[in-house]
C-alpha cells in the first residue's frame, strides 16, 4: 500500500463530487500516510460521518461540502469498518467499498484483449462475493471511452457520484466491489464520456438476469442451484453420430405456443409440463427455442436482443430453464437455441454507442448499421467485442446445456454489401464485398461450439450461395455442421402454391435442389418466417377448395419429410393451422376439434416416426447415395418417384402425385422384384384423406432401365412410401 504523503487537493475533491474523477480508488477509502491511517469518504446525502471500526465511532470532518468526510489516526482501522452517516431524512451505515481494492488477474484482462476469453461471463458482469464474512458483488464492466463509471441502484438511490469504479489500466475494464448487495439488486451502470461529458445509463452487457419489461434495469443473479442430471445425455451426445442420425426439429416461439386462460405466458415450468409430452407424442428429435436471452419488445421475437448472457424474465428463472432443458434431456430431446450475433438494436439502455463512442458496433454507419431491422452490426473485428460474442455462446452451451445454436441471419454478417444500395457500404481491404472479420470470427466460434461442448452443433441461417458454410474451418469452410436449405424451401413452396394444372411446367422447381443438395450438411425448413408478415399460413398457401389444401398441405410435409437433409418445422404447421402465426396470442388449438386438422397432425407424428425408424429415409442424408430418382421427368403427370438409401443398402420406395387426379396401374421402376408394402399414405383416410392406396404389390417386369417396376394406384394429391418386404 502506498503512503500518501500530502493532502488530496481540493480540484480533486470537486472532481469526486462532480463524478468526474476516473480513479476514486486513489482518494476514497483508506490508506496510510506519513503519520498514520486516513480513512475518506463520499456521501453527498450526509450532514455527519462517523467511522465505526469495532466498539468505536469516531466522528469523521467534513473536508469538502459536498459531501467528503475524512478520518485520521494512528491505528490501521482495516478493511472492515463501516461507515455512519446523518442527516435530517434519517441515521444509515454501509461497509466501505473502497476498503477493497479491485483484484482483476491480468490474465483474464489479457486474454480479453486478445478476443480470447471465452469464459467473460465470469469475470464481467455482476458476482456475488463474500470476502471473509462480508458478503457483496464484485462489479465489471468495460468501457475504454468514459471518463467516469459508477454502479448505481436504488441501494445508493441511482446516484453516480456515488459507488465510482475503479479503472483498470489500459484496458477499458472498470471494478468494484460493494459490500452488502445480494441477489436480486436492480442496477446499472451511469457512464460519463471523457470528451462530450455526456452522461448516459446503461445495463450491464453480461448481466445474467434483467428487470422483466418494460424496466431496463440488470439484475444480480442468484448462483445457479439446479442439479443437472443429463450426465448421460451429455456423455451419448459426445459420441452421436448426428450426420447419420435422424433430426426432425419442432420450432418454437415460448411465448405463443400455449398461454393461461388469461392470456398470461407459460411459465418455463409450465412449458415443462405441457411442451414436453407433446413434443415426444409428435416424435420429434429437437425442440429449436426462438432466442430466449433478454429482450425489451415483445414483437422482435427476441431477434433483438440486449440481454446475451440473461435467460428472458418473461417465462421465469434461470434456473427453471435449466430444469427445462434437463428434462428435455430426459425425455430424449435436444434443445436448440436461436442465437443471435450479427446485430443487436438501437434501445438506449443497452450496447448502442455504449460508453459514448461506438464500442460494439462500427462508428461509419456504412459498415455499422442494418438497414433492414434499424439495428446496430458488431464491429467484429475488435478483439473484446468477439470476446464478449464468443463467452456468450460458451455461457448457453456450458450453462444451460444447450445442443446447438442456431446463427441467425448469416448472410448479413458475411457480405459487406448486405442490403445496401452502391454508396451506402464499404469495401473490405482487398476491395470485396466480404466481411473478412466476420468470417474470421464465425470460423472461430465454430471451432470453440465443438471444443467446448463436444457433440453440441451449430447450424447456419444462411440465404447465398456462399460455399462451404458447413465444411471444417481446416478445408477453408465456415465450419458450421448444418445450414439451412433456403432454395430447396422457396422453390418448393412457390411450386406448392400453384395451381395443380400448370405445375407441370414447373416441375424443374422439385428437382432443382438435387443438383447441389449435397454441397452442404443441409437442413429442409418450414419456418417461422413462412407463415408471418401477411405470407399466410402454411394451409392458407396451398391452392383449391379446402378439401385439396389439406391434401396438398400433407403431400407438402410427405415430400420435406422424405428428402435428404435433416427437418425443421415451425410449431401449428403440424396440425394445418389456418391463421397465419401471431406472437400475441397462442397457437389456435382448437383447430383440433376438426378431423382434417387432427388428420395433418397425425400424418406429422407418423412422418415422424418412419422418419426415425427407417434408416434409409435418414442415415445418408448428406449423401448422394443415400438418394436416387426412380423417374423425375413425368412433368405432364406431375409425378416424382425417388428412393431413400440406407447405409446398408436397403431402400424405401417415395412417389409423390402433385395433381389431384388418381392415377391408376401407375408404373415406375424399381431396382429388385419381390412383393413391396406401402408403410405410408398420406391420402389415407387416418389423415382425412380420401384412402386411395395399394397395400401389398409384388413387382412386375422392367421399366425405365431398372429391372422390375410397381403398378401402383396413385392417390390425388399425396405421397406414399414403400418397401421391399
Amino acid at each position: 500500500m502506498a503512503i500518501l504523503r500530502h493532502k488530496a487537493p481540493p480540484e480533486t475533491f470537486t472532481r469526486l463530487v462532480e463524478a468526474r474523477e476516473h480513479n476514486p480508488f486513489a482518494l476514497l477509502g483508506r490508506h496510510r500516510h506519513e503519520d498514520g491511517w486516513r480513512v475518506r469518504a463520499l456521501e453527498p446525502r450526509a450532514e455527519k460521518a462517523w467511522l465505526l471500526h469495532g466498539a468505536v465511532a469516531s466522528e469523521m470532518q467534513p473536508v469538502h461540502p459536498g459531501g467528503i468526510f475524512e478520518w485520521s489516526g494512528e491505528a490501521d482501522p482495516g478493511r472492515f469498518y463501516k461507515l455512519r452517516f446523518a442527516a435530517a431524512a434519517g441515521v444509515w451505515e454501509r461497509f466501505d467499498a473502497y476498503a477493497f481494492a479491485p483484484e482483476a488477474a491480468a490474465d483474464d484482462l489479457h486474454l480479453f484483449g486478445e478476443g480470447r476469453l471465452l469464459q467473460g461471463y465470469r469475470f464481467f458482469g455482476a458476482h456475488l462475493q463474500t470476502l471473509g464474512d462480508l458478503a457483496g458483488v464484485r462489479f465489471r464492466v468495460w468501457a475504454p471511452s468514459a471518463e467516469r463509471v459508477s454502479v448505481v441502484g436504488e441501494f445508493n438511490a441511482w446516484d453516480g457520484r456515488q459507488h465510482a469504479m475503479g479503472h483498470l489500466g489500459g484496458s477499458g475494464v472498470w471494478e468494484l466491489f460493494v459490500p452488502g448487495l445480494g441477489e436480486g439488486t436492480l442496477y446499472k451502470f451511469e457512464i460519463r464520456h471523457r470528451d462530450s461529458g455526456s452522461v448516459i445509463l446503461k445495463a450491464d452487457p453480461y448481466a445474467r438476469a434483467a428487470e422483466l419489461r418494460p424496466g431496463t434495469a440488470s439484475r444480480v443473479a442468484a448462483p445457479a442451484t439446479h442439479r443437472w442430471c443429463d450426465a448421460a445425455w451429455l456423455e451419448a451426445r459426445a459420441r452421436w453420430d448426428w450426420q447419420h442420425a435422424p433430426m426432425s426439429i419442432y420450432e418454437l416461439h415460448a411465448g405463443s405456443w400455449m398461454r393461461h386462460a388469461d392470456g398470461s405466458y407459460y411459465r418455463y415450468r409450465d412449458l415443462q409440463r405441457t411442451l414436453l409430452p407433446y413434443v415426444r407424442e409428435m416424435g420429434y428429435t429437437h425442440i429449436e427455442f426462438m432466442p430466449l436471452t433478454e429482450h425489451p419488445l415483445d414483437e422482435s421475437w427476441g431477434y433483438q436482443t440486449t440481454g446475451y448472457f440473461a435467460a428472458t424474465a418473461r417465462f421465469g428463472a434461470a434456473d427453471e430453464l435449466r430444469a427445462l432443458i434437463d428434462a428435455c434431456h430426459d425425455a430424449g430431446i435436444g434443445v436448440i437455441l436461436d442465437w443471435v450475433p450479427g446485430h443487436f438494436p438501437e434501445d438506449a439502455h443497452a450496447l448502442a454507442h455504449f460508453d459514448g463512442s461506438a464500442l460494439y458496433e462500427h462508428e461509419d454507419p456504412r459498415l455499422g448499421q442494418h438497414p433492414d431491422w434499424g439495428t446496430h452490426v458488431f464491429n467484429f473485428g475488435r478483439n473484446e467485442v468477439r470476446s464478449f460474442l464468443l463467452s456468450s455462446a460458451h455461457y448457453w452451451l456450458t450453462e444451460f446445456h444447450i445442443d446447438a445454436l442456431r446463427v441467425d441471419a448469416v448472410a448479413s454478417m458475411i457480405y459487406l454489401d448486405y442490403s445496401r444500395k452502391p454508396g451506402e457500404w464499404l469495401p473490405n481491404r482487398h476491395g470485396g464485398r466480404e466481411n473478412l472479420d466476420a468470417i474470421a470470427f464465425l470460423r472461430e466460434l465454430n471451432v470453440m461450439v465443438h471444443a467446448a461442448a463436444p457433440g453440441a452443433l451449430s447450424i447456419a441461417e444462411e440465404s447465398t450461395a456462399w460455399p462451404m458454410v458447413s465444411r471444417p474451418t481446416y478445408l477453408g469452410g465456415l465450419g458450421f455442421s448444418i445450414k439451412w436449405n433456403m432454395g430447396w424451401m422457396n422453390d418448393t413452396l412457390s411450386y406448392l402454391q400453384r395451381d395443380p394444372l400448370y405445375r407441370r411446367f414447373h416441375q424443374d422447381q422439385l428437382t432443382f435442389s438435387q443438383l447441389y443438395a449435397y454441397s452442404e450438411n443441409f437442413l429442409l425448413p418450414l419456418s417461422h418466417d413462412e407463415v408471418v408478415h401477411g405470407k399466410g399460413s402454411l394451409l392458407n398457401k396451398m391452392p383449391g377448395d379446402d378439401w385439396q389444401r389439406f391434401a396438398n398441405l400433407r403431400l407438402l410435409l410427405t415430400l420435406q419429410m422424405t428428402s435428404p437433409g435433416k427437418k425443421l418445422n415451425f410449431m401449428g404447421n403440424e396440425f394445418a393451422q389456418w391463421a397465419e402465426w401471431d406472437a400475441r396470442r397462442e397457437l389456435d388449438w382448437g383447430c383440433l376439434a376438426d378431423h382434417r386438422h387432427a388428420g395433418v397432425k397425425r400424418l406429422q407424428a407418423d412422418l415422424n416416426r418412419l422418419y426415425r425408424e427407417l434408416p434409409a429415409l435418414h442415415e445418408l442424408d448428406f449423401a448422394q447415395q443415400g438418394f436416387q430418382w426412380l423417374d423425375c421427368k413425368d412433368a405432364n403427370q406431375s409425378v416424382l418417384a425417388f428412393l431413400r438409401r440406407a447405409r446398408d443398402g436397403r431402400y424405401a420406395v417415395v412417389v409423390l402425385n402433385f395433381t389431384p387426379v388418381p392415377r391408376t396401374d401407375y408404373r415406375v421402376g424399381v431396382p429388385y422384384g419381390g412383393n413391396y408394402c406401402e408403410l405410408f399414405n398420406s391420402d389415407s383416410h387416418y389423415y382425412a384423406g380420401s384412402n386411395v392406396g395399394n397395400g401389398v404389390v409384388t413387382a412386375g417386369g422392367p421399366h425405365l432401365g431398372y429391372a422390375a417396376s410397381l403398378a401402383l394406384s396413385l392417390p390425388p394429391l399425396a405421397g406414399i412410401i414403400l418397401t421391399l418386404v
